[in-house]
């Protein structure tokens, strides 16, 4: 069962085995692997098609200039992170970030979670030497094991299913969790900036915060507080949709009706217990793994297999951008992915670094200015993966993969600054983070060093900002936003 695609040519959730593949996967067991793939397309979704039309919805709303989109997470899930405590710690502080943002922009905050399925991670070289040994290299959960083990090291079927549970035991929780009040603003906030070593900056943020529970409160004594909307948040799930047969097994048919698609979010659940579907409906294919899929860096070229398979979802989804993709082929890209020009389906999430941002993101907006895509696409930076460095401690000799905080700021703020300059809109950010007092980046104004860095330092892959240097971050972030609300507001009132 296929569709026939708007430029003509024919879709299936499997169309894209006809093209090549990078960053594919070779399992010895080709049994094995066929069984887990027969079993997970039997599965449950994990999402369902309305709340990726919500955050569809959402996602339009940010290409338009009204809303701000806040994506973060850790960079490679684990499952051993599938438990209370820290699927708490990470929703928490988004949403902490998020009220923070919603203070700065004036502008509600879509989030998005890198959780419940970020298990896979590309890279550089599919072997890797460990203590004299070649094996293969550490690519998440969903493949392998992290230990330095040959046999472990080699792909494993089962460990697909494996993913798939982890991810249904997070999002399980995660709605739970959601519905019975974690996110709830009548619940005390722990805004402690005790790590903030500069006093003029604790009391700038202090200020900020103040600022923020002072609206709570007064939301509280006039009675404004009791709506559902205070009790609770929209946290969506995301990752990189790199494993292409686990994607397609989660990839199903639905016959939603055409009002669900272009009805306003806060009617659809009203509405569709009313409509009906009809064989004459259009079948839509939606990738149930997750609310928002990307195309990595990596596995974005226009004639391979990850742009043949996200060409046919009706997921929203990401594109990594940066200093190897031409300006020329991010047009066709475009054409290729929303040949409909949906408002708000693509998130370009750009990825330079701090050096190389000013020489390539302002081609790269003018060309989509320049197309039929101008207005239809959410502007996201990613500050985290153009970053990274090596850095050794003088103490114990380690090398650590790092970033410093000073960079990630640095190319988050050029960026809103060539945004605004060329008159386009960054939407969001894109970050890589997590809710534990890690010592992964350098940094922050809790004064982390590189002589710091084997303190606490458990990725398995990319530094995380820990969770002072998130919060922080977003108060900065804040802060750039409301200069631009503010002078935009001066200029409205002229």
């Amino acid at each position: 069962m296929g569709s026939t695609h708007m430029n003509g040519t024919k879709w299936s959730p499997s169309s894209w085995k006809s093209k090549p593949i990078v960053q594919g996967v070779e399992y010895d067991d080709q049994k094995a692997f066929d069984g887990a793939i027969t079993k997970l397309s039997k599965l449950p979704p994990l999402v369902t098609p309305l709340e990726i039309v919500k955050l569809k919805n959402e996602l339009r709303e940010v290409a338009l200039g009204n809303a701000f989109l806040l994506q973060g997470g850790d960079c490679a899930e684990l499952f051993d992170y599938c438990t209370q405590d820290m699927i708490e710690a990470k929703v928490k502080l988004l949403l902490q970030m998020s009220l923070v943002l919603i203070y700065g922009g004036k502008k509600k905050v879509v989030r998005i979670a890198r959780m419940a399925g970020q298990f896979a991670k590309p890279r550089s070289s599919p072997m890797e030497t460990v203590n004299g040994v070649q094996m293969n290299s550490f690519r998440g959960d969903i493949l392998n094991s992290y230990e330095p083990d040959v046999k472990l090291r080699t792909p494993h079927p089962s460990r697909l299913v494996d993913a798939y549970m982890h991810s249904a035991a997070t999002l399980n929780y995660l709605r739970a969790a959601l519905g019975s009040g974690l996110a709830d603003l009548h619940a005390p906030l722990d805004w402690s900036l005790g790590h903030v070593l500069d006093s003029s900056v604790r009391a700038k943020y202090q200020r900020l915060v103040s600022s923020i529970q002072d609206t709570l409160d007064m939301l509280r004594t006039i009675g404004l507080d009791s709506a559902r909307n205070l009790e609770t948040v929209d946290l969506f799930t995301s990752h990189e949709g790199l494993l292409l047969g686990y994607e397609q097994a989660l990839t199903r048919a639905f016959r939603l009706p055409p009002s669900t698609l272009t009805s306003a979010t806060s009617r659809h659940h009203s509405h569709n217990r009313r409509a009906s579907t009809s064989a004459s409906t259009p079948t839509t294919y939606y990738a149930t793994s997750a609310h928002f899929l990307w195309i990595g860096d990596r596995t974005r070229q226009l004639t391979h297999a990850h742009t043949e398979f996200f060409r046919g979802i009706a997921n929203p989804i990401g594109v990594k951008v940066g200093p190897s993709m031409p300006a020329s082929d991010l047009i066709p890209l475009l054409d290729i992915l929303n040949p409909t020009r949906e408002v708000g389906k693509i998130v370009l999430i750009t990825r330079y670094g701090a050096p190389l941002i000013a020489k390539h993101l302002p081609d790269h907006i003018r060309a989509v200015q320049a197309s039929p895509h101008a207005g239809t696409v959410v502007w996201q930076c990613d500050p985290m993966h153009g970053n990274g460095r090596n850095a050794t401690s003088e103490t114990s000799g380690q090398t650590f993969k790092t970033r410093r905080f000073s960079d990630i700021l640095s190319e988050l703020q050029q960026a809103l600054q060539i945004h605004r300059s060329l008159g386009s809109y960054l939407g969001g950010v894109h970050l890589e983070l997590t809710g534990e007092a890690v010592t992964e980046c350098v940094g922050g104004a809790e004064g982390l060093t590189e002589e710091h860095l084997n303190t606490n330092y458990t990725t398995f892959c990319d530094p995380r900002l820990n969770e002072k240097q998130a919060l922080e971050l977003a108060f900065l972030v804040a802060g750039f936003l409301r200069e631009e609300y503010e002078e935009g507001s001066d200029g409205d009132a002229s």
